[in-house]
């Protein structure tokens, strides 16, 4: 099938991608010349897991082209996915400015006779896709096209796309949800998803609006999810209790499941913040207060300075002049994104302070840099950032953080203290190796001598 996949973000590259590997032909589309001319050149421009091989191949297959034109991108599309981006306006809400101004271009571009589905791939407001549907009709009436409604049909197919692990989640996903009243834009979104569900898991058909508000409802439940067990965190420290514990007793309960039970220092990403908050905003439109969801985004906010107070009592309420090592930038490990990450949080504030900070990422360094500039310094790899370190912060749980040289970090320490905000180390190591040791949720380990 011919695709045309407009936006060359995150969701679009691996959209895009993914639907080239099981061998249609995708034309993506971006207004961004110096990305696309990249992208061309082989050169991929979003860091994850598993799709630069993928990118590679299909782009040598001739599987996967990129332009700047979007009339050459969709000329000979079947399906055309908009991929564009949804920022929060100034009052929380998702602005539509990228998506209804692509749907009015393609609206003045359709032709008589050639019937397209247009996708909503970006995650967008409850109505969008009936704002995209009327968008496109107002051009083709002003082009006096016969028999207008012919000529398209509007789909939402939200994306659930976890960064990190996003070409599994794509190449085999969990459930696949198609809004659309249109019998003949199912049986082509049918088509086109049926080489990714072989395996029996369910496409599942609903109206446009019910889908749209699906991948809101999923996104803002898992972010629920994570602030009632930072709040547990809280009343653990404040109890004596034990959060890793309490997260396996009630993990266990299938009603309730393992995942997004880990307590640490708040959500960040492109997602779960802007989609939390824009779901709370329609319902504000509808004159309904989602009062979970307002105290899910309080929470998070807090959370992500929970850090700051331990900080400042170990150093007697006076960062100014301490080197603290940082480890981690990106908002989750396995990706180069900081949009609302934690670190930056913790940076703003302790760096307020006057603490001098260095830190290290395995992907995030140079997206973090173009964001600050010099603000902080950053290391060749997690142990320079420790050289003569005062103490360091955890802030991604990346896998190489989790089992490190102890007796390496105690040499290149001036003081063994280390502030986890992602609780990746055990309580008995940290006495072991004889640390000053905080987390979330736990017993503080403390030095025999400090």
């Amino acid at each position: 099938m011919n695709i045309a996949v407009i936006g060359t973000g995150y969701v679009g590259l691996v959209t895009g991608t993914c639907f080239a590997e099981s061998g249609n032909m995708v034309t993506c589309v971006d207004i961004d010349e110096k990305k696309i001319n990249k992208l061309s050149s082989g050169k991929i421009t979003i860091y994850e897991p598993g799709l630069e091989k993928l990118f590679d191949r299909n782009q040598k297959e001739g599987r996967l082209k990129f332009t700047t034109c979007l009339a050459e991108g969709i000329k000979d599309a079947r399906v055309v996915f908009l991929a564009l981006p949804t920022p929060p306006s100034e009052d929380g809400s998702a602005d539509l400015k990228y998506v209804l101004g692509v749907a009015s271009d393609i609206g003045s571009l359709l032709q008589e006779g050639d019937y397209k589905v247009l996708i909503d791939k970006s995650t967008v407001p409850v109505g969008t896709a009936e704002k995209v549907h009327q968008t496109v009709l107002l051009q083709l009436n002003e082009r006096k096209i016969k028999n207008p409604e012919s000529l398209f049909d509007v789909v939402s197919n939200p994306e659930f796309l976890r960064e990190g692990v996003a070409v599994e989640d794509f190449m085999k996903p969990n459930r696949v949800v198609i809004g659309s009243k249109s019998e003949k834009a199912k049986k082509i979104m049918h088509e086109l998803y049926a080489p990714f569900v072989r395996q029996g898991n369910p496409i599942i058909y609903m109206d446009e609006r019910s889908a749209e508000l699906t991948k809101y409802a999923a996104n803002s439940f898992l972010a629920t999810k994570i602030s009632f067990m930072n709040e547990i965190a809280q009343l653990c420290e404040r109890l004596g209790a034990d959060v890793d514990m309490v997260r396996k007793g009630i993990g266990s309960d299938e009603r309730i499941g393992k995942r997004f039970l880990f307590s640490g220092i708040g959500y960040g990403g492109s997602c779960f913040p802007k989609d939390v908050q824009a779901l709370s905003k329609s319902a504000i439109e509808t004159g309904y207060d989602f009062q979970i969801l307002n105290a899910v985004m309080a929470v998070n906010e807090a959370q992500k300075v929970h850090l700051l107070t331990p900080v400042l009592n170990y150093f007697n309420g006076n960062v100014a002049g301490r080197k603290i090592a940082l480890w981690g930038l990106a908002f989750k490990p396995n990706t180069d994104d900081i949009r609302e990450a934690p670190s930056l949080k913790l940076i703003e504030e302790l760096t307020k302070l006057g603490a001098s900070i260095t830190a290290y990422d395995p992907e995030a360094m140079e997206n973090v840099q173009q964001l600050i500039g010099n603000k902080i310094s950053f290391a060749e790899n997690q142990y320079d950032a420790l050289e003569d370190a005062e103490a360091l912060v955890i802030a991604t749980e990346w896998n190489e953080f989790r089992t490190p040289d102890f007796n390496k970090i105690r040499s290149l320490m001036k003081n063994h203290v280390i502030f986890d905000g992602r609780n990746l180390f055990e309580l008995y190591q940290m006495r072991d190796c004889n640390f000053h040791y905080v987390s979330i949720g736990r017993e503080t380990v403390t030095q025999n001598n400090k």
